[in-house]
């Protein structure tokens, strides 16, 4: 995305299907990107909306924008996505000096909350729903609960002060002459209030048994809630992560996660003598694949090349695809004449390849270049070395593997 971002925002395809991609895999409600540079926002469906600072209900991007956080989750509706309401996990991007280039992130359906509302409300009379610090009512159980807002009701407008005080849990109100219980807790990953409210009337014991009955229910029911509600948002963060650091097409660790992995490597050769050899190659001629056979046919390209890669490559070293149709591999204990020797294995690995021929149309192969990680090398200097070495081989005829000087 960032690469995209940067250099290939015109090419809305690319990102469609990359969209898409994540959406059908992770079963998402949908998977969305928004650009810092045009403020087009895109969805696996293609472009969606050109974003504006003074339409409302674009607000959630330019606050986030403007936050410290790099993620969050907002929960929110999208009207261009109808009338369901949406768990948004927001994710920013930003360029290798830092500059933001946009967000991107997923969006769920909260539809399975509804179904919890409704089986407390029917099992024990009880009614919950989620609120913000003003007392906006943000979700509730759908064509039951109109509550919009605790200021709809005076009582409950009376009350929003001291729900929203971390202290206070239990309160006691009358509305239309009945008498209610409510109790409240706060889910901080979702900046919430979890609100649980009940009838005394619905109870056949006495005021004061049902009174104690609410606390000890209530109190159980929203720690429940707030558990599942936690651990979903959770799982999804995982996700997120999981999306920021590997590549869901070839399900290999992307350029983030290798350039992190690496600096660790060259810590630990320093201090403890460890020899480390970096390979980077791309596809000679891809674009004509693209171009002749279709993307899909280049995506599964990829995908065949990267299952090679796991069956050449030791378990110890680590493979990423950097980015298009360019992987890197960090050998460890590995120095430069054995990382030659690796380096020309996964060439005539890939040429051989009957599969991948006859995906193709074509023999795929692969200009690799090599190189040994100094003892003064940072990741910046390793990288310039070994992609010189790739263009050597490149330039030279392609097919072939090149060793740094």
């Amino acid at each position: 995305m960032k690469d995209w971002l940067a250099h290939e925002e015109s090419d809305v395809s690319q990102i469609t299907q990359y969209l898409g991609t994540i959406k059908n895999k992770y079963n998402m409600f949908t998977a969305f990107l928004v650009s810092e540079k045009s403020h087009n926002y895109y969805t696996a469906n293609g472009f969606l909306e050109k974003i504006d600072i003074n339409n409302e209900h674009n607000d959630w991007y330019f606050s986030f924008r403007d936050k410290a956080e790099q993620s969050e989750v907002n929960i929110d509706y999208n009207k261009h996505m109808g009338e369901a309401l949406i768990m948004f996990i927001n994710h920013k991007i930003y360029d290798d000096n830092n500059n933001m280039l946009g967000a991107t992130g997923i969006g769920l359906k909260t539809s399975y909350i509804n179904e919890m509302l409704k089986f407390f409300r029917e099992r024990f009379n009880f009614s919950v729903y989620f609120i913000n610090t003003s007392g906006q009512v943000f979700i509730a159980e759908q064509e039951v609960n109109s509550l919009t807002h605790l200021n709809q009701h005076e009582e409950l407008s009376r009350l929003i002060p001291d729900i929203t005080k971390p202290d206070k849990q239990l309160f006691e109100y009358t509305m239309n002459g009945e008498a209610y219980l409510l109790t409240k807790k706060y889910v901080p990953e979702l900046d919430l209030y979890v609100v649980v409210e009940a009838k005394v009337d619905n109870f056949t014991q006495s005021v004061q048994e049902a009174f104690y009955f609410n606390i000890i229910v209530s109190v159980l029911i929203t720690l429940l809630i707030t558990i599942i509600v936690v651990l979903y948002v959770r799982k999804i963060h995982g996700k997120l992560n999981e999306l920021a650091s590997n590549d869901s097409l070839t399900d290999l660790p992307n350029r983030r996660t290798f350039y992190s992995r690496l600096e660790h490597f060259i810590v630990m050769k320093k201090r403890r003598q460890q020899e480390l050899a970096v390979v980077f190659f791309d596809i000679d001629d891809f674009k004509k694949v693209n171009d002749v056979e279709g993307h899909d046919v280049g995506d599964g390209v990829l995908i065949k090349i990267a299952d090679i890669l796991k069956t050449t490559i030791r378990t110890s070293d680590f493979i990423a695809r950097w980015g298009g149709e360019e992987f890197i591999i960090l050998l460890i204990d590995t120095k430069s004449e054995d990382a030659l020797k690796i380096a020309e294995q996964v060439r005539q690995n890939i040429e051989n390849n009957a599969e991948l021929k006859h995906q193709a149309q074509k023999t795929v192969t692969v200009s690799l270049g090599v190189t040994e990680v100094r003892d003064n090398d940072d990741a910046d200097s390793l990288f310039k070395r070994v992609d010189d070495a790739l263009y050597q081989a490149k330039r030279t005829g392609k097919n072939r593997v090149v060793v740094a000087k």
